[in-house]
């Protein structure tokens, strides 16, 4: 008998979570034998772990977006999962890995000058008003990105941490490959759409699960205001960003006795109406709660109060 090995080769940059040797056995890592003590972290231990079944799908209108998910990060179980595998374009929720990124290799102290590229945007474009040349830190740049989900902010903190956008977004795959994240690949930091630049509701609750243990990312976050103080032209700007999260500027109302505490919205005509939310339940329990694609804004809050209330208590 013969026995055919298929191998599939990776970036050798970026090492896989699960490495392993190929000539080790199980008694090795402490797993088979009765005697075995072992202090082997295996990768999963501390998530919530879901197939490719659908979750606790009933009771809810889940008709209206394309894939949902909710995750109980404290108990590490999975609530509700509808399509949580597929791929899906996350628009400006991209930004939540931008931001991760900038919090693991940059200094948010740091100040950077803005380029002309940054500031190159569409006319219908979500942005700070940043001009080329104005000075800004980079902590002020990722409440931009994250309050204002501001592109031209995005293309700012890439160029100021990693020197270009391209290598910025190499560093932001090869992070989400390390926590994970396989069915995801960006090519922007900003979340414009393009056909190669997807992730899964899956993924995102991966990313995001990672990030929160940030404490520069948390902050981030969870802001619902921020006033930023830089220079243009010479001249003291100050700019006051609220959240585009509609719980936390007061226009949606959560469920009773859930405390909404961050989130990030994101929408694009291919990637729908899009929200990653942190909030806690009743029990005080934290819940990462995800919609992507939904088919107008009010239904996105529609679904996520669903889910929220019916399933996550």
């Amino acid at each position: 008998m013969s026995i055919a090995l298929c191998l599939l080769g990776c970036s050798k940059e970026v090492e896989s979570p699960a490495k392993y040797n190929v000539y080790d056995n199980s008694a090795m890592y402490g797993i088979t034998s009765a005697k075995s003590s072992s202090n082997v972290n295996f990768f999963a231990k501390n998530l919530c772990v879901i197939g490719t079944d659908d979750v606790e799908v009933s009771d809810v209108d889940s008709f209206v977006a394309s894939s949902a998910g909710a995750f109980n990060i404290d108990k590490q179980t999975v609530n509700y999962a509808q399509s949580v595998h597929e791929k899906m374009y996350p628009a400006s929720t991209t930004k939540i890995m931008t931001a991760y990124v900038a919090c693991l290799y940059g200094d948010l102290d740091e100040y950077y000058t803005v380029s002309p590229l940054a500031v190159d945007q569409a006319s219908d474009s979500s942005v700070c008003e940043l001009k080329a040349g104005d000075v800004i830190s980079l902590r002020d740049l990722l409440y931009g990105l994250m309050l204002r989900s501001g592109n031209d902010a995005a293309i700012a903190i890439a160029e100021g941490v990693s020197g270009d956008v391209e290598s910025f977004v190499e560093l932001m795959n090869k992070t989400a490959q390390s926590i994970g994240a396989t069915n995801t690949n960006f090519v922007n930091p900003n979340g414009l759409h393009d056909e190669n630049h997807y992730t899964s509701v899956y993924d995102m609750y991966l990313m995001l699960n990672t990030a929160l243990d940030n404490p520069d990312f948390y902050s981030v976050f969870t802001a619902k205001s921020y006033t930023a103080n830089y220079t243009s032209a010479g001249a003291a700007v100050t700019k006051d960003w609220n959240s585009t999260n509609q719980y936390l500027s007061g226009n949606i109302n959560a469920p009773k006795d859930f405390t909404i505490l961050g989130g990030k919205t994101g929408t694009t005509g291919a990637a729908g109406y899009c929200l990653v939310l942190l909030s806690e339940n009743p029990n005080k329990d934290r819940i990462i709660s995800i919609v992507f694609n939904a088919d107008c804004r009010s239904n996105l809050y529609l679904l996520m109060n669903e889910v929220l209330s019916n399933k996550c208590r």
